[in-house]
């Protein structure tokens, strides 16, 4: 599939993604630019959300992962292990113990020692933590809506199950893929 229709349809747009695809369409021809028209405007799409919305976090003193972190423990309602804090952020182990050392001088998280096993901690949201992720989480949630009302309702359910049904597959493909 080099350059057919569909995938001329999906460059004609203005976006810089489009601008890119025919940069390579003129160098490489014979090329399926394809998924790059896909993942090329997911990143960029992802870059440009993440710097606007990073705004309220930005103004509460907080990093996008440390908010990720704080979200974790809110939105799971329980304490968290820093290995379960990584799965859940998609994060490092060393990553989550660096970040869990900030917040808790920040005194936005608590950390306590497992009374049968002295290598395991538990990390819990302090009520200061709690306060400053429900302050927040309305804010970001009205960006978004905001961002996303570019795109009529039926055209939002339709690319919420696209990218649930991608990120449902790769969730479960990508480790098989880098090996």
């Amino acid at each position: 599939m080099t350059g057919t229709a569909a995938g001329a349809r999906n460059t004609t747009g203005g976006d810089t993604v489009s601008a890119v695809v025919r940069q390579w369409r003129a160098v490489h021809p014979e090329l399926d630019t394809g998924p790059m028209e896909i993942i090329g405007r997911i990143n960029r799409c992802s870059a440009l959300l993440q710097q606007a919305e990073d705004a309220p976090l930005r103004r509460a003193g907080l990093s996008r992962a440390e908010f990720d972190l704080l979200g974790a423990l809110r939105r799971t309602g329980h304490e968290l292990t820093p290995s379960e804090l990584a799965r859940e952020t998609f994060s490092s182990g060393a990553a989550v113990t660096k970040r869990l050392k900030q917040l808790t001088e920040r005194e936005l998280v608590e950390r306590r020692g497992d009374t049968r096993d002295r290598r395991v901690a538990h990390v819990r949201l302090t009520d200061a933590g709690r306060d400053l992720v429900d302050g927040i989480l309305p804010e970001q949630l009205a960006y978004e809506t905001a961002v996303l009302s570019v795109l009529d309702p039926r055209g939002r359910g339709e690319l919420a199950g696209l990218l649930g049904e991608l990120l449902g597959r790769l969730e479960g493909r990508l480790d098989a893929l880098r090996a």
